[in-house]
């Protein structure tokens, strides 16, 4: 279904990635502290090249493409540890241990406000997510359990107080999905959004706060999207989340009935030879674009690497085509550029795929016999791509050094995550099925 067109290899390891939401620009969070953005080659569809004009032939696959850098630069002391474009893309939030999120131009990385982690101890808190969940509120979740709700209305700049914080967890807030706005809504913007953390879900509104937590899952719920069109039979348009989690299962969980999952899907279930019980953990997930017309589907990055691919309307997993983003070191992000690409990252290298066109048909010729069955039921150093300079506020950290302190602490919390989940599922497994140690 999908095909890699290239490989971006980085300085250090990737914790984050973020999209722009209408151009062609990928931007990623190092573990040194670092923040690059690259511009990928437009997509064939919308060059302006005769000899791509027939939307064939990707311009990256033929050879005609090149990958550039915009700009790069140290962007915080610790690591980078999540980024976010504004809903226009005109503006970045990224957020990195040092307990700092800083607000820059998307364009050039310069410098035009920070914010400040608060801490409700002496110790710093480090943060975990950013997401803009509209114009006027970004979600800052951290170490602590903390989320907190950031003001925005000020052109884009984050007050220097959250105007909100909420504990929707007893753990780190492990994803946030925004909801789509209801019917009556007026700003067309989303209000609520689904988070993850530990063993629970929850939802919370901007203005009433934590709405409703789930019963406990028994197993860490690590991902989560929002896949619209979905539903039960008398009500398809209400829209599930999917939720991947620590044994490699994605649970489905209808829009507004929140206490429990309502199915269960086993993306990965074989047991590896000194590996906990259950499959290998979902850590990134992503929906398939509608406008690709290959159905309701989406895409799973799983601890070792390797990605899957979830049909949502039959509810099974695609055996093939086998994908892998790579050998040794898991996915940590997921997402569709503006062009509709698939983009992978996780160790040192982003990875870049495309749809084969030669699946393209039979696959919109699938999705519309289920259709038709649905329907009877450091800133002043950085430079571009050219190594042109640019004036920036001077807040980088001269030393090279990564962030070791930081990339220990993901892997100790994925060392506690697989240690808790076996604890949790003892000798039967995730699945039900009796596990001997020795076997494969």
């Amino acid at each position: 279904m999908f095909e890699n067109l290239c490989t971006l290899p980085l300085q250090a390891e990737v914790f984050t990635t973020a999209l722009h939401p209408t151009e062609p620009l990928l931007s990623v969070g190092l573990s040194s502290g670092h923040v690059e953005t690259f511009r990928l080659p437009p997509t064939a569809s919308g060059s302006s090249d005769d000899d791509s004009a027939d939307g064939d032939t990707s311009i990256m696959s033929d050879g005609k493409g090149m990958v550039d850098t915009v700009w790069q630069t140290r962007r915080h002391k610790g690591s980078c540890r999540s980024l976010a474009y504004s809903h226009d893309g005109s503006a970045m939030y990224s957020a990195g241990t040092d307990s700092i999120v800083k607000h820059f131009d998307s364009q050039t990385g310069a410098v035009i406000s920070k914010l400040a982690i608060p801490s409700s101890t002496s110790r710093a808190d480090a943060p975990t997510l950013l997401s803009v969940l509209n114009p006027q509120a970004l979600l800052l979740a951290t170490d602590s359990g903390a989320l907190h709700i950031v003001d925005l209305r000020e052109g884009g700049r984050p007050s220097r107080k959250p105007a909100q914080t909420h504990f929707p967890h007893s753990d780190y807030v492990s994803s946030l999905t925004p909801l789509p706005p209801s019917e009556e809504s007026t700003s067309g913007f989303p209000k609520q959004w689904v988070s993850t953390g530990g063993t629970t879900l929850a939802v919370t509104d901007v203005r009433r706060g934590v709405l409703v937590r789930s019963e406990d899952q028994e197993d860490e719920l690590l991902s989560a999207c929002f896949i619209p069109g979905l539903g039960p039979k008398n009500n398809r348009n209400n829209g599930v989340v999917a939720v991947g989690s620590g044994t490699g299962v994605v649970t489905l969980w209808d829009k507004g009935s929140w206490d429990d999952q309502q199915e269960r899907i086993i993306v990965d279930g074989v047991r590896r030879k000194g590996t906990p019980p259950g499959g290998e953990s979902v850590d990134a997930i992503c929906v398939i674009p509608q406008e690709m017309g290959l159905g309701k589907k989406i895409v799973c990055g799983l601890g070792d690497g390797g990605l899957k691919i979830v049909d949502l309307q039959k509810r099974e997993l695609l055996t093939a085509p086998t994908l892998r983003h790579d050998d040794m070191e898991g996915v940590v992000s997921l997402g569709f550029d503006a062009g509709n690409r698939l983009i992978s990252a996780g160790g040192r290298t982003v990875k870049v795929w495309e749809e084969l066109s030669e699946l393209q048909g039979h696959t919109r010729e699938e999705e519309d016999e289920e259709d038709s069955d649905d329907d009877d039921d450091d800133d002043d150093d950085s430079e571009g791509a050219r190594g042109a300079k640019r004036a920036a506020e001077s807040d980088s950290d001269d030393s090279d050094d990564s962030d070791s302190d930081g990339v220990e602490a993901m892997k100790q919390r994925a060392k506690r995550r697989k240690e808790a989940q076996s604890n949790r599922l003892g000798p039967m497994g995730a699945h039900g099925i009796l596990g001997f140690e020795g076997m494969d």
